[in-house]
């Protein structure tokens, strides 16, 4: 029984045409919402893989252009560029301030436990000292 051929690429193109309207649809209501607009969430919101989303070529052209503007004006309750700036600027800071702390507390430790090395020699040496008397 060697099947149909036909008959199969048939059903792959209507598979195919069927999730291009899903993800047709999705991503009108994804922009009805104000919902960012990628890949991965079209993907979620078609029900369909996202090697699909970037396989198809209309689709693909069509997530990138609405990102592209809404990457070019942010959305009612965005971020604006100069509070993501100042938002990235503290974490920044914060970052350097942690490598900071962290550079002092190794070198605490490492004094130390070099502290700690020495006053055990020396009370090693008492306690030979000690037996000797």
């Amino acid at each position: 029984m060697a099947g149909n051929p036909d008959n199969l690429r048939k059903a792959a193109q209507r598979k195919s045409q069927a999730t291009s309207r899903r993800a047709d649809t999705a991503i009108r209501e994804m922009v009805k919402r104000g919902e960012r607009i990628t890949f991965r969430g079209v993907a979620r919101t078609a029900g369909c893989s996202i090697d699909f989303v970037y396989s198809n070529p209309d689709i693909r052209a069509r997530i990138e252009h609405l990102r592209a503007q809404q990457q070019g004006s942010p959305a009612d309750g965005a971020p604006r560029d100069d509070a993501r700036l100042s938002d990235s600027s503290i974490v920044r800071a914060l970052t350097a301030q942690l490598a900071e702390l962290k550079q002092r507390h190794y070198r605490e430790v490492t004094d130390l436990r070099a502290a700690l090395a020495a006053a055990h020699g020396e009370i090693l040496t008492l306690r030979r000292q000690g037996a000797r008397t």
